[in-house]
């Protein structure tokens, strides 16, 4: 058959979250165990919408979120201006979710996927679901490891419905922090990851640990201490919970790192924090721009931040969305990569510029968009290594 048809034995609960999930709205993914397994399709394009028109679904951990939300409004954008239908799928980075979002995604018509998966291992499943569907996939925020799962790479690789991903230097990243750290005089940090095993933060703290290493080499009487990570998950409330128990299990603690999750354990490490009365003392270091960000580097209540990196869903969404129209091609046998730079700040003067290009605005016209959309694959990803406040500021004009 030329269509490829996902199992009718798909469970209720799933359908119900399709419906309640069109664009603008987010629809919580049922567990895997909730859903039968797709049936078995042989090998066909991308479905067509019955209108003609291009329907994209995103699967991300949270669209509400500080970065969230902030990735939505850039997708939205996009989509508007280029004619395309979302639909958006909440998986809260839940193994089990993640990999259901795909089954949902192309239960419901969409001609490609982008998603920010939690494991590598996701990604066997969801390259399969899209492969016999005839659906195209590309990641954000992620990319499958080579050396530690060359199994799911190589699958990527020979799929022909792959698309690619976008990513940060994610040790680089963390080493970055650490010396925003050091070069304002912390010393001993506790660490909060989100979710064990997660292929983002795994990079990040390889990074904490890469520039830790460095300095004790090079200043062994002035040394700075790691602790063993806490674990947030996504919510305010796990952040608030890691950073009361690191501080409770060390009080000389004088820096916290909340490495990400989408902004809300950062939130919630601030809040323990304010509570314990350290604002100020303890510093606090992450990878999530909050909208207050320049009032919080005012009131010593954050350090310095890398981010600015809610752009990648977008350039994930134009490569699946040329793949859609046969603009990209030949994918099997290739992976693509587009590796994005991060901004960082950790003063009041260097969020201003931030604020004013990718706060107050959009880094990118709905004129802009339209002109990425046909930017062959090269030159999309030499658009994404360019990207800073420079960059946004000189095509603003000011």
């Amino acid at each position: 058959m030329k269509k490829k048809i996902l199992s009718a034995l798909l469970s209720v609960a799933m359908v119900a979250s399709l419906l309640a999930g069109c664009t603008g709205g987010a629809a919580p993914a049922a567990p895997a165990a909730d859903a039968a397994p797709a049936a078995e399709a042989t090998e066909a394009a991308a479905p067509a919408a019955a209108d003609g028109k291009i329907k994209i679904g995103v699967s991300i951990w949270s669209s509400t979120d500080v970065l969230g939300s902030k990735c939505k409004e850039i997708i939205d954008a996009a989509a508007s201006a280029l004619g395309v239908e979302v639909q958006y799928v909440d998986q809260g980075h839940v193994s089990e979710q993640v990999t259901a979002s795909i089954d949902q995604l192309c239960a419901a018509g969409c001609q490609g996927i982008i998603i920010c998966n939690s494991a590598d291992s996701e990604m066997t499943s969801a390259i399969k679901t899209c492969n016999d569907n005839g659906v195209y996939l590309a990641q954000f925020f992620r990319i499958i490891n080579k050396e530690t799962n060359p199994d799911i790479y190589a699958a990527a690789e020979s799929s022909p419905y792959y698309v690619g991903a976008v990513h940060e230097n994610e040790p680089e990243n963390g080493e970055k922090l650490i010396n925003i750290l050091l070069d304002k005089g912390y010393r001993n940090v506790g660490l909060i990851g989100w979710e064990q095993g997660d292929a983002t933060w795994l990079g990040r703290w390889e990074g904490y640990k890469a520039g830790a290493d460095k300095w004790n080499a090079e200043h062994a009487d002035d040394p700075i201490k790691l602790s063993e990570p806490q674990y947030a998950g996504t919510s305010a409330e796990g952040g608030t919970k890691a950073a009361e128990a690191l501080m409770a299990a060390d009080p000389t603690i004088d820096a916290l790192i909340p490495a990400g999750g989408g902004g809300e354990p950062l939130l919630g490490t601030i809040a323990a924090i304010e509570s314990a009365g350290k604002t100020g003392q303890i510093g606090v270091v992450s990878t999530d721009f909050l909208d207050d960000l320049g009032e919080r580097l005012a009131d010593g209540s954050m350090t310095g931040e890398s981010g600015g990196h809610y752009c990648d869903p977008l350039f994930a969404f134009m490569m699946v969305y040329n793949a859609i129209r046969g603009n990209y091609t030949g994918f099997e046998g290739t992976f693509n990569e587009i590796l994005f730079p991060y901004l960082y700040v950790s003063s009041v003067d260097d969020y201003a510029g931030y604020e004013e290009y990718f706060v107050d605005q959009l880094p990118y016209t709905e004129d802009e968009l339209k002109e990425m959309a046909d930017l062959d694959m090269s030159a999309l990803a030499d658009k994404a290594a360019v990207l800073s406040i420079e960059d946004a500021k000189a095509r603003s004009g000011k």
